[in-house]
């Protein structure tokens, strides 16, 4: 949710680092988020799981790896 949060208010995604335990917004918006962005137009509970447990595995390997660190941001701006 804070990553959908952050690219749907159009901040800068790559100086953002996830907050674990960081609640933000209410269960109503982080659900009308995740509806938002699932590409479904009236997903059910198992789409938006599925899509929840995608995205959440898609980011942390994001956040892992080498070429989306700090570092290459600054050596490399842009890539």
């Amino acid at each position: 949710y804070q990553y959908l949060k952050g690219y749907k208010e159009k901040k800068d995604l790559d100086r953002f680092s996830f907050v674990s335990g960081s609640v933000q917004g209410t269960e109503q918006e982080c659900l009308d988020c995740l509806m938002e962005f699932c590409g479904r137009s009236d997903p059910s509970w198992t789409e938006l799981s599925n899509f929840t447990h995608f995205l959440n595995f898609q980011l942390m390997k994001c956040e892992e790896s080498v070429f989306c660190s700090q570092l290459v941001l600054q050596e490399l701006p842009g890539f």
